[in-house]
């Protein structure tokens, strides 16, 4: 599995974050948003103090960009955030990281939540034994995560498993390599975000 330092990390590098977007590069020392601190230009003279408006824009992008999600579809997420208990803001990040792709990636059972979501959609991925092609399905605690039997789907897992071994695991996730799967043993917590993100900035944003 190649590394990838394509556009992606020109994103990452923008935006101070590692995605995680196409392979591995944000797991070594090159990744650009550890190499450089600021985005790219001439930083001689200040381009002036961001509005209330462009902090809000500026966090769901980063959110949106992060889990690989499109607007349509960020919109849904925070709908069902708001209608959830507790603070919107944690419940709408919650629900991103229950996404099935999104718990591949994390576990390290794929590269990158895209890799992940390819995996899903071609029938590769089963919930409890039952095939799920539909990388925005919601995992719930005690549910176990498996590939396909298949030896290539096999190989490609042990792998990812191989090049993310460095890359921390959530504590609500077990990882096992024999056989090659993933039990969710609770659901996620604010504290299991990795993005360092504002979450009350977007939800006035969407509130509005």
């Amino acid at each position: 599995m190649a590394r990838y330092t394509g556009p992606s990390c020109r994103i990452c590098r923008r935006e101070g974050i590692k995605l995680f977007l196409k392979g591995t590069g944000c797991d070594t020392p090159k990744c650009a948003a550890s190499r450089r601190e600021r985005p790219p230009g001439d930083h001689r003279f200040s381009r002036g103090k961001r509005s209330a408006y462009g902090l809000q824009l500026r966090e769901k992008q980063r959110l949106k960009r992060f889990y690989g999600i499109l607007e349509r579809q960020f919109r849904h997420y925070f709908d069902m955030a708001s209608r959830a208990k507790g603070n919107t803001g944690e419940a709408l990040l919650v629900l991103l990281e229950r996404r099935l792709d999104n718990v591949l990636s994390r576990s390290g059972l794929t590269a990158s939540r895209f890799h992940g979501r390819q995996l899903i959609t071609h029938g590769n991925v089963y919930v409890d034994n039952k095939r799920v092609d539909v990388p925005s399905f919601l995992v719930s605690p005690n549910q176990v995560i498996t590939f396909s039997s298949k030896e290539k789907i096999q190989k490609i897992a042990h792998e990812s498993l191989e090049l993310t071994k460095n890359r921390p695991i959530p504590v609500w996730m077990e990882v096992s390599d024999e056989p090659v799967q993933v039990k969710v043993l609770a659901l996620p917590t604010r504290e299991d975000v990795s993005l360092p993100i504002q979450e009350q900035l977007i939800v006035e944003l969407l509130s509005k």
